[in-house]
């Protein structure tokens, strides 16, 4: 079966869609959505030309002099993942901003986990083998790594997808936090561990540490409608929030493609677009739906 076509998604959908899935959690398509959320939040708030990315988010650039307005536009979109040249082996991005005669310039790497939480030390070493592959074929490469995982907590059992209770109680080996909301141990060791592949700043810095990184955990607790992001843990304070990790992307980038290449900046720089714009002015900012993204404008 052919993958969805991306759609303007916000992320409250992205993270039903992950937490309550309604296909096979191995066809990867409950964490797709969460794909084209990234991809639209980099047009809308990052500033980068929609046809410059893949999955190609559903959004026109309408030009009219200096102005730049965005327009929703579904017929545009266009699923896929970008493969690309590593220092070891090919890779699929899941999401690429790639710019003419420049190359790729950003990347998302997006991971989920519902179950099963005593293997995330098998996630530590495939996330840093990752990195180590893309960034020595593309030292400049500004690469974020995402996970999100299903908050699965011993006081409140539900389930989801492909995961079923046993006595109405999740078996031991699926439970993320435990009696009294303290995360289990292994999913602590693993936000310690993405900490530290996270922060790379400069491209002379070594291959195997990341722009930014982020972990999510997914309250589910009230059901498939009432699917958010658990603030209890990473605080929403900490490093690895999804906020901060979008802020530490456009920063990473904006130091490496305008500030140190301004020569390179007639093709690297990021758009402004109109306030007016129908996409912001209808959507985004016609409610509370897309509140943790702030549109980038004029």
């Amino acid at each position: 079966m052919p993958p969805d076509a991306p759609e303007l998604t916000t992320l409250q959908r992205a993270l039903m869609d992950f937490a309550f899935p309604v296909h096979s959690v191995q066809s990867s398509r409950h964490i797709r959505r969460l794909h084209w959320y990234v991809s639209c939040r980099l047009v809308i708030e990052g500033g980068f030309n929609p046809r410059n990315i893949l999955p190609r988010p559903p959004i026109l650039v309408e030009r009219k002099g200096k102005r730049r307005i965005l327009h929703h536009a579904p017929e545009a979109a266009k699923g896929g993942e970008r493969t690309i040249l590593g220092g070891l082996k090919t890779k699929q991005l899941d999401v690429t901003v790639t710019i003419p005669a420049v190359g790729p310039v950003l990347a998302v790497s997006l991971k989920g986990t519902n179950n099963a939480f005593r293997n995330l030390t098998n996630r530590m070493e495939e996330a840093a083998g990752d990195c180590t592959n893309i960034h020595m074929a593309y030292p400049a490469l500004v690469y974020g790594f995402w996970h999100v995982l299903r908050a699965n907590e011993e006081d409140y059992p539900t389930e989801g997808g492909n995961l079923r209770l046993k006595d109405g109680t999740y078996d031991r080996q699926d439970v993320a936090i435990l009696r009294g909301g303290r995360p289990l141990e292994a999913v602590e060791r693993y936000s310690e561990a993405l900490r530290r592949l996270s922060g790379r700043n400069d491209l002379r810095e070594p291959p195997s540490t990341y722009e930014a990184c982020s972990l999510t955990l997914v309250k589910c607790r009230s059901g498939r409608d009432e699917t958010a992001v658990y603030s209890e843990f990473p605080p929403s304070e900490a490093e690895l929030d999804f906020n901060e990790f979008f802020s530490k992307l456009y920063a990473s980038y904006d130091r490496r493609f305008i500030y140190h290449a301004p020569a390179l900046k007639s093709r690297t720089r990021r758009e402004n677009w109109d306030p007016e714009s129908p996409l912001l002015v209808d959507t985004v900012l016609g409610g509370e739906d897309f509140g943790e993204i702030t549109p980038r404008t004029t």
